[in-house]
C-alpha cells in the first residue's frame, strides 16, 4: 500500500474514534472538515518515509505518529485561520472550519484534534510500550512551547527574532518532529537524523513565503498576502524575491546532503526533489497585476 493511502486510511480510522457518538453532531462535522480532504499529507509522509528507510520495525505505530503529526498540523490551521489571526475565509479550496461552522467549534475542533493525536499514539504503543515516552516528548516539542508551532504564532505578537528562527518554530518544529518520530519507530538511531526537519520546514516556509507574494488564492486554495496584510516576517520581505528563491534551493540542497546513509536514501531524496520542483513560485510575470 502506497503512502498516501496509509494515511487517509489511518485518518480516518483516528477521526471515527473521535466523531462517534456520543460526539455531538456539529462537532463532528467540524473535526472532519478540518481534516478532510487533506493538502499534500507533507508531514505523514516524511515519518512514513523515515521509517521505512530505518526498517520499518514497528509500522502500526508508525501510523499512528504520523497520524499524530497530521492531526496536530491541522488543528493549527484551525487555529491559524481563526479572526484573531489570519481571518482567513478560505482553507485547501474549501471555506476555513470558522466560517463553515463558526468561532466556538472551531476551537473546540483544534483542542479535540489535539488531543485525539496523543490518543491515537497511546492506542497504537502496545507492543512497544517503551518508545511511547519518547515520541510524545519528541511531538509535543514540535507543536509547543518553546520552540515548537506555538512559539512560532506567538513571535507574530511581538517583534520576532532572526527570520531562521521564527521559521524553524513555525513550520520547522513539526517537521522535525515527523522525521525523528519515523526515525524512532522505524528503528533507526535519532541522532543521525537531528535537524533535518528543521531544514526542511525552514525551506518549505521560504517556499509559502513566496507563494503568498506572489501566488493566486484560486491555483493554492488559500488567501494570498497575507504576510503583507498582516506584518508579518517573510522571506520575501527580508530577503527579496530573487534571493528568497535562492535560499529555497540552498535549503533544499542541504537537506538532500544531509539525509543519513540508508536504504531508502533515493527515495527520500525523490521526495525532497519532487516537492521543491511542485513549490517552485509561479513566475512574477504571469501573476495578474
Amino acid at each position: 500500500m502506497d503512502t498516501r493511502r496509509r494515511i487517509e486510511r489511518a485518518l480516518k480510522t483516528s477521526l471515527e474514534l473521535a466523531a462517534a457518538p456520543p460526539c455531538p453532531r456539529h462537532l463532528a462535522l467540524a473535526l472532519r472538515h478540518a481534516v478532510f480532504p487533506g493538502g499534500a499529507r507533507f508531514r505523514p509522509n516524511l515519518c512514513l518515509l523515515v521509517a521505512s528507510a530505518c526498517g520499518d520495525a514497528h509500522p502500526a505505530l508508525t501510523e499512528a505518529a504520523a497520524v499524530a503529526v497530521e492531526l496536530l498540523h491541522c488543528a493549527s490551521l484551525v487555529y491559524d485561520d481563526l479572526p484573531c489571526f489570519d481571518d482567513a475565509g478560505m482553507r485547501r479550496g474549501s471555506p476555513s472550519v470558522h466560517v463553515a461552522h463558526g468561532e466556538e467549534l472551531a476551537i473546540l475542533a483544534g483542542n479535540a484534534l489535539i488531543v485525539q493525536a496523543f490518543d491515537s499514539l497511546a492506542r497504537a504503543a502496545t507492543n512497544a510500550p517503551s518508545l511511547l515516552p519518547g515520541l510524545i516528548r519528541v511531538i509535543a516539542r514540535g507543536v509547543g512551547s518553546p520552540s515548537g508551532i506555538a512559539a512560532g504564532q506567538a513571535w507574530e505578537s511581538e517583534t520576532p527574532p532572526d527570520l531562521g528562527t521564527y521559521h524553524r518554530a513555525k513550520t520547522g518544529a513539526l517537521f522535525e518532529s515527523a522525521i525523528i518520530a519515523g526515525a524512532l519507530t522505524g528503528g533507526g538511531d535519532p541522532l543521525q537524523w537531528t535537524g533535518l526537519g528543521h531544514r526542511l520546514g525552514e525551506a518549505y516556509q521560504v517556499a509559502d513565503d513566496l507563494r503568498d507574494a506572489d501566488g493566486r488564492p484560486e491555483v493554492l486554495g488559500k488567501p494570498t498576502g497575507q504576510d503583507a496584510a498582516h506584518g508579518r516576517p517573510s522571506a520575501v520581505r527580508e530577503l527579496g524575491h530573487a534571493s528568497a528563491l535562492a535560499r529555497l534551493d540552498a535549503l533544499c540542497d542541504e537537506v538532500v546532503a544531509r539525509i543519513p546513509a540508508c536504504s531508502g536514501r533515493h527515495d527520500l531524496i525523490t521526495f525532497v526533489r519532487g516537492w521543491q520542483a511542485h513549490h517552485q513560485p509561479e513566475p512574477r510575470a504571469a501573476v495578474a497585476p
